[in-house]
Formats: C-alpha cells, sequence, structure tokens
C-alpha cells in the first residue's frame, strides 16, 4: 500500500478546495498533457463519487465513479488519472483497486464498465477488464469499452 491520504465523496460531499484540485487535475492531465480540447467538467460529476489520493497535500490519483443509469446501465468508472511526477509508483493500480473495491461493495452484483483509452488496455486487463465492441474515437484519442465482470 501506498503512502497517499485517500478519500471518495460524492461531489455534493466534497469540499471547495478538492473540487478545485480535482478540476485543476483534471485540465493539467487529459487537456494540457494529451493535448486535447475537449469540456472536461460535465453534468456526470455530480452523479458521481469522487475517489483522490493525496501526497503531501497534493492530488495525485484520481477517478470518478458515475452512478449507474447515467451512462450506462452499470456503473462507470472514469477520468482516471495519476499526476506525471507521480506515475511509476503503482498508485494507478492502487487507485482502480480502491474504485473497483467502491463499485463492488455499493453495487454488488453489478459489473463495472468503463471508457478505456487504447493504449491502456493491458493495464485494464490485468486488473480484470475485458475489452468488447468495435474501436472507436472520443475526442480524437482511440478508445475501446470494457468490462468489469462482478462474478470471477
Amino acid at each position: 500500500m501506498s503512502s497517499l491520504q485517500w478519500s471518495i465523496c460524492s461531489f455534493f460531499e466534497l469540499s471547495k478546495n478538492q473540487i478545485f484540485d480535482m478540476y485543476q487535475v483534471r485540465q493539467e492531465v487529459f487537456i494540457m498533457e494529451q493535448h486535447c480540447l475537449y469540456q472536461d467538467c460535465d453534468e456526470k460529476d455530480k452523479e458521481s463519487h469522487h475517489l483522490m489520493g493525496y501526497e503531501e497535500g497534493i492530488l495525485v490519483a484520481y477517478l470518478r465513479i458515475i452512478n449507474p443509469g447515467v451512462s450506462y446501465s452499470e456503473p462507470s468508472i472514469g477520468r482516471v488519472l495519476t499526476k506525471y511526477n507521480s506515475r511509476k509508483k503503482g498508485y494507478g493500480i492502487e487507485l482502480m483497486n480502491r474504485g473497483i473495491e467502491f463499485c463492488s461493495s455499493t453495487y454488488p452484483s453489478s459489473n463495472i464498465r468503463i471508457s478505456a483509452q487504447k493504449y491502456l488496455l493491458d493495464f485494464y486487463n490485468t486488473l480484470g477488464f475485458i475489452e468488447f465492441g468495435e474501436e472507436y474515437l472520443e475526442d480524437n484519442i482511440p478508445h475501446l469499452e470494457m468490462l468489469y465482470t462482478s462474478e470471477k
């Protein structure tokens, strides 16, 4: 286990500082680093739980868990990121495992669906996600839908 301080809360439980941190790190990774101009802040944030990993007061690992019925019939994990300087420390695996654990306990017997960037398929495969369907472009980045089944 890492030394990160973890928290998970619904959008309306987030502090103002957590909301600021969340949007700042998402812009840093998904817009600036990936050179992708898109609307990051969306209504799904309000229908999600936000898992945040802080290292010495800095948000370095983040994902959101979208409630069932918002994006898909299943709960969905998205906006998965680790800050550039915090990669290769295992935070991404711990982040996803905590997200999967939250989904499994909050939505028992439900699968988890994600829209994964194609270059991360191996990462998600190691966590138990299986790709299905055709590749598609989302914000000019190749993606595939993947499913984590609750019956292992």
